[in-house]
């Protein structure tokens, strides 16, 4: 009752909110069209087509950027101030304000030449990438990845000095989060992870390999997805070459994987992807065409696509259900694997050279890896001329495998063409919340019941309501805190992985 009587003596509001949202929904727009510019730069686009496409993302952004910075927000988020406080945190005007201050100042201290600079820069530097990873030949790369460094480099000098200059890097994918929260965190889960990898890959099942047609897969990857909450009028599932999901609208979901022939693997990245989907498409409808309405972090939204791939879709029951439909797919190829082989060969711990590709133990390191390297970068204590052989040597420390080129090392993630530095420990933390979110699932959700008959209206509602709906009202802290009740813990998540080994 206090929370409805506290709403009930606050002011109407007042009429710069209106004013407000109206001018922020013009940002949104401009923000979602060019994620549609970036989307189909990796699913459609002609290769030619590049050098225009990075100009027509840099006008956009710039835009948006020159919309939002105006001293008319400005001067409307301090005139809204005292509503703001009149208001339950809870509600919809309160968070709007609070999240749009937060980004406003964030934004205002960058000049929207350098966020411009930033787009225009990324996207040639992405299509370099593409061609160095095909030709394995970092060198051509480089000049780009310096050019990348450098402004964002630029781009940390217009904020404070922070604890570590990582924090603002890190800030950016992960709100309020310090480096040395993720350092302790992932210091833990090496402790734990490494001897475990090196102790259960010599027991490992293989993954099976064979020829899988991509037609065949994308229909069974469909019809996972479809029973997981794919809405085919409301989304799409598209090829890329590095797999990735965004969206335009809750009702304008856009999902990508790839169908590697030789393997099943694709239909996890389906299964992944339409984690991250599920999260945009839970968003409160009433947060459309505002800040709030996406997920709270990339680690929370890691957190879902992981769920979705590992906790569920890597589970036994899943499989006992959906087992017999794959061979009905795969009859020739599965003929001689009986479901306990499959289960174990999906579950298998074996060091591989791909993140992207890897078992869920190792999976970890990997993300450490580029962690750690990126803190080096941008202490500047490593030269980028150098990197592919710090690359190899921690690959090697790390996970026992030598490098055989730069296309299965150094060169094989997007994410630095594009200056994402501060993104890889999302990865990690959003396995660590994914494992405390199932764990408190499981309180209210009998999943393995559910998961053996096909179900999962009830774990998705579940997620939708404790986290979905909420998009970015809350800090991911405060988000998490609420669904799970507790701060980040990476214990659950070493908990769920040795049982898992343990039953292996």
């Amino acid at each position: 009752m206090r929370r409805v009587d506290r709403l009930s003596r606050v002011t109407a509001p007042p009429p710069g909110l209106e004013t407000l949202k109206e001018k922020l929904a013009v940002v949104h727009d401009l923000g979602k069209a060019a994620t549609l510019l970036g989307w189909d730069q990796q699913t459609l686009m002609p290769a030619r087509g590049a050098a225009v496409r990075a100009h027509q993302l840099a006008t956009v952004g710039r835009l948006a950027h020159e919309l939002f910075v105006s001293d008319e927000i400005g001067t409307l988020l301090e005139e809204l101030r005292p509503y703001e406080e009149s208001l339950d945190r809870d509600s919809d005007d309160a968070s709007l304000i609070r999240v749009a201050r937060r980004e406003f100042d964030k934004a205002t201290r960058v000049p929207p030449s350098l966020t411009a600079e930033l787009s225009h820069t990324g996207s040639l530097s992405f299509g370099a990438w593409v061609e160095a990873k095909e030709k394995s030949d970092y060198e051509t790369f480089r000049p780009w990845l310096e050019r990348m460094v450098e402004l964002r480099r630029r781009y940390v000098a217009c904020f404070p000095p922070a604890d570590d200059l990582y924090d603002t890097l890190l800030d950016d994918y992960e709100p309020e989060m310090k480096t040395a929260q993720v350092r302790e965190v992932f210091e833990r889960l090496k402790e734990e992870l490494v001897p475990m990898v090196e102790a259960a890959a010599s027991s490992a099942t293989p993954r099976l390999t064979g020829h899988f047609p991509a037609a065949d897969q994308r229909r069974v990857g469909l019809e996972i997805a479809r029973r997981f909450g794919y809405d085919d009028s409301a989304w799409r599932l598209d090829l890329a070459k590095h797999p990735f999901a965004t969206s335009l609208g809750t009702t304008d979901i856009r999902i990508t994987s790839w169908e590697p022939e030789d393997s099943l693997d694709g239909l996890f990245a389906v299964m992944h992807e339409t984690g991250h989907g599920l999260y945009e498409h839970g968003v409160d409808p009433a947060l459309e065409r505002t800040l709030l309405a996406r997920g709270a972090s990339l680690g929370l939204h890691e957190s879902q696509s992981r769920l979705w791939e590992n906790l569920v879709g890597r589970s036994r029951p899943f499989w006992t259900w959906f087992y017999p439909r794959l061979r009905e797919a795969f009859p020739s190829q599965l003929a001689d694997v009986d479901e306990e082989k499959w289960y174990r060969s999906i579950n298998d711990v074996s060091p591989s050279l791909i993140r992207v590709d890897a078992d869920e133990v190792s999976y970890n390191l990997h993300v450490i890896l580029r962690f750690e390297l990126e803190q080096q970068i941008f202490a500047e204590e490593i030269d980028l001329r150098e990197l592919p052989e710090a690359w190899n040597a921690a690959m090697k420390d790390y996970l026992g495998i030598d490098v055989p080129d730069d296309a299965y090392g150094v060169l094989q993630d997007v994410h630095w063409s594009r200056g994402g530095f501060g993104y890889f420990p999302t990865y990690s933390l959003g396995n660590v919340m994914s494992a405390q979110i199932w764990e408190r699932l499981r309180e209210d959700v009998d999943v393995d019941d559910q998961m053996g008959r096909g179900e999962f209206g009830a774990i998705r509602e579940w997620l939708r309501e404790h986290i979905h709906r909420h998009g970015r009202k809350f800090l991911p802290v405060e988000t998490l805190e609420r669904a799970v009740g507790g701060p980040l813990d990476p214990e659950p998540y070493l908990n769920y992985l040795q049982a898992k080994l343990a039953l292996a």
